[in-house]
């Protein structure tokens, strides 16, 4: 490639975080879902040993911190002990809807106590009715459940708003609620719903294409994209509008095509690994 990773990410030209995609499926059917994840869909998940082989690679090449995402992370069964292997490589952040802590899986959590790794879940709203016809039912009384347990536990915790729309009265409830968890402001993120997915059938949300999503390499089943937000699926199908390219193998060859998108440069990669 004509310029390396770490000088890319040191310069600002793409992300610093190196995202994978553990899987596609999910117990829940969210209304703005980027990739239609439910219980029924296919499952398409990244084995852990792989993710762990991308992780060393992505470090090695100078992105600064990793981000796993789904689906439901935490429906890999392996995920706790993942998450302890994955963070021991880079600071690491792991997004979930929070419905999947039971007292089993927080004990195998426990390791984690102290670790340079956030647990990012989602609460849209701060009354469970209207969070719930979003998300799905008893999603917030799960979700306020787990959150004070991992945090008495010591793993860091963010919450994550998704919001068509910002009512501050409800958006001052919302903090109310996150602070009364455990959770300070700092580690409160608020962001729009992106039309791709579930939410452009739902008619939700805002456009975002090559020109709106920051350049964060992210890595699922089916190939390098451009963002965490590119690798939707719309009525069943992959979206490949944002798709670097499908071979996976090496993190290098498609940080190489990111780069020399970003930069204008000539990709000196395999021609199927380029942008499509």
């Amino acid at each position: 490639m004509n310029e390396t990773v770490r000088d890319a990410v040191s310069q600002g030209r793409i992300g610093s975080r190196f995202w994978l995609y553990a899987n596609y499926h999910c117990n829940l059917a969210c209304s703005y879902c980027l990739t239609e994840s439910s219980p029924t869909v296919v499952r398409r998940e990244l084995a852990p040993g792989r993710m762990v082989e991308l992780a060393t690679e992505a470090r090695d090449l100078g992105f600064a911190s990793l981000g796993v995402t789904g689906g439901e992370p935490f429906l890999v069964e392996e995920m706790p002990e993942l998450l302890l292997e994955l963070s021991s490589i880079l600071p690491t952040v792991v997004l979930s809807n929070g419905t999947r802590f039971g007292l089993d899986r927080l004990e195998r959590m426990r390791p984690l106590s102290g670790r340079d790794l956030r647990v990012q879940i989602s609460l849209d709203r701060s009354e469970a009715v209207a969070n719930d016809e979003m998300r799905g039912p008893e999603n917030f009384r799960k979700v306020v459940e787990a959150i004070p347990r991992l945090v008495d536990l010591g793993i860091g915790v963010r919450i994550a708003s998704t919001l068509d729309m910002v009512d501050e009265d409800d958006m001052a409830r919302l903090c109310a609620l996150h602070r009364s968890l455990g959770v300070p402001d700092d580690d409160h993120i608020v962001r729009g719903i992106v039309r791709r997915g579930r939410a452009l059938t739902e008619g939700l949300g805002s456009d975002a294409g090559l020109d709106d999503l920051a350049p964060e390499l992210t890595i699922t089943a089916d190939g390098a994209f451009w963002s965490p937000f590119a690798p939707t699926v719309t009525g069943g199908r992959l979206d490949t509008d944002l798709m670097i390219g499908r071979d996976t193998r090496s993190v290098a060859t498609a940080a190489g095509a990111m780069i020399a998108l970003v930069t204008g440069t000539d990709y000196e990669g395999p021609v199927d690994d380029r942008f499509t």
